[in-house]
């Protein structure tokens, strides 16, 4: 699934539990629901899934300005404002229970131990392949040869099944 897409889910989500049509995320009406929505999808976007400002604002037709805007007045909307935090609330809290949204990582080291934890295989001689793996901003890139790649292909799917990530082949 693509940042894109992921983004798509959230503003769907979004619109379901505050009471909006399918598509009022992408209008150019400045309704306050309609803002407070926008606000509360693009934090969540960037926050939780660490998608890019410049996909969130392609999905919702602003520019990358506006969103950076809603991710930085977040705090003080939230602790400012009961609407907002209201609504925030109740699509955060349905966004958590959400199954077509995994958890992702925040750093590379996190990244690193799970890996490590669950058993992968790291080549330091005859380095033949790399397995690039990302996970929401943590990126690692394990060397691997080409006997160990399939085993760790395993480790890292099954290391790594409840959370969102991709794994790429580099070859040397």
């Amino acid at each position: 699934m693509t940042d894109k897409e992921k983004f798509e889910n959230i503003c769907d989500l979004t619109t379901e539990i505050v009471g909006l049509q399918k598509d009022d995320l992408k209008s150019e009406k400045r309704k306050q629901e309609l803002v407070y929505s926008r606000m509360i999808a693009s934090f969540i976007g960037i926050n939780n899934i660490g998608i890019h400002p410049d996909i969130i604002a392609d999905v919702i037709k602003k520019d990358r300005t506006s969103v950076l805007y809603y991710y930085k007045m977040h705090k003080h909307n939230y602790s400012a404002l009961k609407k907002y935090r209201d609504a925030f609330n109740k699509v955060y809290a349905a966004f958590d229970k959400s199954e077509n949204i995994k958890f992702v990582f925040d750093n590379r080291d996190d990244l690193c131990k799970c890996l490590i934890d669950a058993g992968i295989k790291i080549a330091t001689k005859n380095k033949q392949v790399k397995l690039k793996i990302k996970s929401g901003k943590a990126e690692y890139i394990l060397p691997t040869t080409y006997l160990q790649m399939d085993y760790n292909s395993k480790i890292i799917k099954e290391a790594l099944k409840e959370y969102d990530y991709t794994e790429d082949i580099i070859t040397l």
